[in-house]
């Protein structure tokens, strides 16, 4: 896991000599999975504050989002999977600089933060984005997809039935694997067997939940949440 990792992270810094790369990310890898605080962080990985402060400024320069997107593959001609699931937002994540770009917004959970995600056909994800919790879901699916290679087929609930990304997809030659809304005046063909294998992603929410905190979050700064869910996705491809 570490030889995958490794190559993508920076090797032109300035200041002072990083600490050990590998210690380092281990203690913010524990935690985002323990939920613990910052400075509660065991002193095994090295000082709270390097790691909140190696988490926080590579947040902000993407570079967990470039290791993510150097280490997963994704294919033409697989099978696509959409969905999204939310983030309660504790107290703590309130007060964030730009409090209404920061990706919280009132649902009926509460103050919540959305997570949508598209997977491959085993359930491993190949894209994400985080918006406030009230956005719909179809909002967020066109800048999602659009950049992945062409898949066989899309599967979705009936949230994402759209005759706009219905056409989107059928243009670029994916099969929407959509049920219909019941409001709807004309039906769409649907295949209710591979709608079956949709259950991939709603397991693999289960196991990004796993991380603390990802399942509830903390982080006043969108750019963090983000980072963190970065990290959790990157660890589970090798993982699970």
């Amino acid at each position: 896991q570490w030889s995958a990792i490794e190559p993508v992270l920076p090797k032109v810094y300035s200041g002072a000599r990083r600490d050990d790369d590998r210690r380092i990310i281990s203690g913010i890898i524990h935690v985002l999975k323990s939920g613990c605080r910052w400075q509660d962080c065991p002193s095994v990985y090295g000082p709270p504050t390097t790691i909140y402060n190696r988490f926080h400024r590579w947040s902000g320069r993407r570079i967990w989002h470039k290791m993510l997107e150097a280490l997963v593959k994704a294919f033409p001609n697989d099978e696509h999977m959409i969905d999204s699931t939310t983030a309660k937002a504790h107290r703590s994540a309130a007060g964030g600089k730009g409090a209404h770009n920061q990706a919280i917004g009132r649902s009926r959970g509460g103050r919540t933060t959305k997570i949508h995600v598209v997977t491959n056909g085993c359930g491993k994800p190949l894209a994400f984005d985080v918006t406030a919790g009230q956005l719909g879901d179809i909002r967020a699916a066109l800048p999602l997809i659009a950049p992945l290679p062409r898949a066989r087929t899309l599967s979705a609930d009936a949230a994402y039935d759209s005759d706009g990304l219905r056409r989107f997809l059928m243009e670029r030659g994916t099969i929407p694997v959509i049920p219909n809304n019941k409001t709807r005046k004309r039906f769409h063909p649907f295949d209710p067997i591979a709608y079956k294998k949709r259950n991939q992603i709603e397991r693999m929410f289960c196991r990004l939940k796993d991380w603390r905190r990802i399942a509830t979050r903390y982080d006043k700064l969108a750019a963090n949440f983000a980072a963190a869910i970065a990290i959790a996705i990157a660890i589970t491809w090798w993982t699970d």
